[in-house]
């Protein structure tokens, strides 16, 4: 029997192929599983409000995964490192197993195309610590689900292959900013969900656990929309097509004695026009130097309005990139400028929840031509984009003189 949830998807995508790397897990026992978010707008308004409600819930269950390991396991030094030299730890794992438990069980004709495979992690032995972690926040019953099935779940993620047809998927990056998780509190770190829908990006969430609350940083308070709020309480953004981008805080991250909202922001991106009054942000391994722009401003992190002439301000936010999306679609920053490297790939996780989130906010995301990020560039597997020079994300107001300034750069001199 399918699940009330999927009907409106229910058949399989066009051209999409599974393929098994373990033997089929037994069926499941669930427990009960009740979606408790509410939107911040009408149900009939959106098309998938179904897969929207779930998508909340999941983001901020993996949302409190993430705390809950990051608390019991950074005291104990087990940090991993990929092959890529990124730092991963058992919660990007466990938020990637969970997540695609519940979507497998919930919508099982949509595939996941997500960051992770189990072979990394079984080659460390960690299976046991990701499983605990998992156990904590499924709504299957513990003893129901084993090791296989939670790496037959991660693995699901890079497994589908597609066709040239358009497809519907979900995606997604279960820590986005992983040096930012193991930072702690110091820097952001984000997770992306979202549902593309025959090529379309539909609906996307994010839910970054460890958001400060700056009172003296007006666009962190704006984007909390809370007057007095506490630090690091976390926020969920979510966006659907036409239905704008909302934010609230995360309600798992609320102590006891606070009664949990169900009220929302909506975003908003800022009102700048004048590219040297916007506030930057850039990649935390690159610097504004190798950026083209800097052939026209210097760029400063003081946090006062005193720019100079031929200065941009840049703030210093990170890891990752969708953290950076968060900023631009709340209003909180003008730009974020990527440039992509050749010896690096540019992943569709890194940036599909973040593009819809800053496009239903009123801004715009294209490379550095100025063209749409093509999610379906990748054909086969769905994971790569091939943006040119690189990705630029805007409150669109400034977005085409950046775009003439990114392009004219190779015949300015250096000022």
């Amino acid at each position: 029997m399918i699940p009330a949830m999927d009907l409106h998807l229910l058949r399989s995508p066009p051209g999409v192929r599974f393929f098994r790397r373990h033997p089929s897990p037994a069926p499941l026992r669930r427990r009960f599983f009740t979606v408790s978010s509410i939107l911040p707008f009408a149900k009939e308004k959106a098309k998938y409000h179904i897969e929207l409600e779930a998508a909340v819930e999941l983001v901020e269950r993996a949302c409190s995964l993430c705390i809950d390991v990051q608390r019991s396991l950074l005291s104990d030094g087990r940090i991993l490192e990929k092959n890529d030299q990124t730092p991963v730890t058992v919660a990007d794992f466990g938020v990637q197993a969970l997540v695609s438990l519940e979507l497998g069980k919930l919508f099982p004709s949509i595939p996941l195309v997500a960051e992770e495979d189990s072979g990394f992690l079984q080659s460390q032995n960690l299976v046991d610590l990701v499983v605990s972690a998992v156990s904590d926040k499924t709504s299957f019953h513990e003893e129901s689900f084993s090791h296989a099935d939670v790496l037959e779940a991660i693995d699901r993620g890079e497994r589908t292959e597609f066709g040239t047809k358009p497809a519907t998927y979900w995606i997604l990056d279960p820590i986005d900013g992983t040096r930012g998780f193991v930072n702690g509190s110091k820097a952001l770190y984000v997770v992306g969900l979202s549902l593309v829908v025959e090529g379309e990006i539909m609906l996307g969430v994010m839910g970054c656990p460890n958001w400060v609350v700056d009172t003296s940083h007006r666009s962190i308070t704006g984007v909390q929309g809370y007057k007095n709020s506490s630090p690091g309480l976390g926020i969920i953004m979510v966006a659907h097509v036409d239905c704008g981008t909302w934010t609230k805080r995360l309600r798992h991250m609320l102590d006891s004695s606070f009664k949990p909202s169900s009220d929302w922001t909506r975003c908003f991106v800022d009102g700048c026009s004048l590219v040297h009054k916007a506030n930057f942000c850039i990649p935390d391994s690159q610097a504004w130097e190798s950026l083209p722009l800097s052939v026209f401003y210097d760029a400063t992190t003081n946090d006062n309005d005193d720019i100079r002439d031929k200065e941009i301000r840049l703030l210093p936010f990170c890891c990752g990139s969708l953290c950076k999306y968060l900023m631009v679609a709340s209003g909180g920053a003008s730009v974020f400028i990527l440039e992509v490297k050749p010896e690096r790939v540019t992943k569709a996780w890194d940036h599909a929840a973040g593009m819809i989130c800053v496009h239903e906010a009123g801004g715009k995301v294209t490379d550095w031509e100025g063209s749409e990020l093509d999610l379906a560039a990748d054909q086969v597997k769905r994971r790569i984009i091939y943006p040119a020079g690189g990705v630029l994300v805007t409150n669109g107001k400034i977005h085409q003189q950046i775009v003439e300034m990114i392009s004219s750069s190779s015949t300015v001199v250096r000022h």
